[in-house]
């Protein structure tokens, strides 16, 4: 069963996963970059996505595993996301609204993952 962290969790996600899409399509057409925006887009949608699995869980090792997980790609998607301002294909203002989105997810997931090995 779904909590309402959950649900603001999956919400968040799938809206984050939506602009990573936009800003990967930009780069693609706009900037002709195809390496690093194929690697952004795997990490970057891929939170929501393993979230959403983490729903169906085996277990609940499973669950924290999965929500790891989840973590680990949302850490990735921000060094993405800095290699990408550092070497000017997008700007600070971009930069700044996605990689503070992606930290507050860092953060919740953190705090779902502690909460979840206390249960």
């Amino acid at each position: 069963m779904k909590t309402e962290k959950q649900g603001i969790l999956n919400k968040r996600t799938y809206l984050f996963a939506i602009e990573i899409v936009k800003l990967c399509k930009f780069l693609n057409s706009n900037k002709k970059e195809y390496t690093i925006t194929k690697q952004l887009i795997r990490s970057g949608t891929a939170i929501g996505a393993i979230i959403r699995e983490a729903e169906y869980a085996s277990s609940k090792t499973d669950f924290i595993y999965k929500l790891s997980l989840s973590l680990k790609e949302a850490n990735e998607t921000v060094f993405w996301l800095m290699l990408l301002v550092d070497t000017q294909y997008i700007s600070n203002q971009i930069f700044n609204k996605l990689e503070k989105e992606c930290n507050e997810l860092i953060s919740m997931l953190i705090a779902s993952i502690k909460t979840a090995k206390s249960n």
